[in-house]
């Protein structure tokens, strides 16, 4: 029964990382036949490329605030609306996630950050008072990577969201009544000893997909900031693979970066289920 997932799993992920991985190590334009360079795209991407250090960096600070902030939200949103009548639990779930699923989702943050006066925070800062010409929001490298964060949080509220929605649902209730009965109080003990401990694969679903949607920022970054951004403000990891990957068709190169983006979410994965593992104990 698992072989036809098993056969399409390893064509169609396991054996393209595996040739990402060979070809990480080799010069390859799509022209000519691959050149084997050792390591020679590694230490150019950690010694010589500047940018990857920068995108490096902010990739960080998306996935260090959006990451667990995003994860926690999804879980007390899921967890207070999961209270509630079915009919405001379905109209509120709908409100939560469909942000990830509209089409043009951007365009509302362009009309409120626009850098003119027409622009819906510039125009109510200047009416106000406390600004006396528009703030370029989308092009200023000070304010660029605030509001992309601002914006992928908004954004984070999906899959991990529905994920937890369906574990809450399924939670046995005959637990809560041993919970009680072996002196389970409140709903804070509740959550702690029954409800996370049995959500425990909702959880880990969650924690991959968190960590996955914050450590592959890029859409975000390039509607709203341009690729490349000022002064590379808002640039990722995947932003610089697409631009060695896509437009200077630098396979090579940008599989060595791939596989260090692979390795970080795989590291970031392993040390959040370590963690998940402790819930309850």
């Amino acid at each position: 029964m698992l072989a036809p997932y098993l056969l399409l799993f390893v064509l169609f992920t396991v054996v393209p990382v595996a040739i990402s991985l060979v070809i990480s190590f080799t010069y390859f334009n799509m022209l000519e036949f691959p050149r084997w360079v050792g390591w020679h795209n590694y230490q150019q991407l950690f010694l010589e490329d500047d940018v990857f250090l920068i995108a490096i960096k902010n990739t960080f600070i998306f996935a260090v605030i959006t990451g667990p902030l995003s994860y926690m939200a999804c879980f007390l949103f899921a967890w207070l609306i999961n209270g509630l009548q079915p009919k405001v639990r379905a109209l509120f779930t709908l409100l939560f996630y469909a942000p990830s699923i509209s089409g043009n989702i951007y365009f509302m943050w362009q009309l409120l950050f626009s850098g003119d006066s027409y622009g819906y925070i510039n125009g109510f800062l200047m009416k106000l008072g406390v600004i006396v010409e528009p703030i370029q929001w989308l092009t200023d490298p000070k304010y660029i990577l605030p509001i992309i964060i601002l914006v992928q949080l908004w954004l984070s509220l999906g899959t991990s969201f529905l994920a937890f929605i369906a574990g809450l649902q399924n939670i046995d209730k005959t637990l809560f009544e041993a919970g009680a009965v072996d002196g389970v109080s409140n709903r804070w003990q509740e959550l702690w000893y029954i409800t996370l401990p049995a959500m425990r694969p909702m959880l880990m679903f969650g924690a991959v997909i968190q960590i996955t949607s914050s450590f592959a920022v890029a859409d975000v970054a390039i509607n709203l900031a341009g690729f490349p951004s000022v002064n590379y403000a808002a640039h990722t990891i995947v932003t610089h693979l697409m631009d060695y990957g896509t437009v200077r068709f630098e396979m090579g190169y940008s599989s060595a970066i791939a596989t260090v983006l692979f390795i970080m979410m795989i590291t970031m994965n392993v040390l959040t289920q370590k963690l998940l593992r402790r819930i309850g104990e």
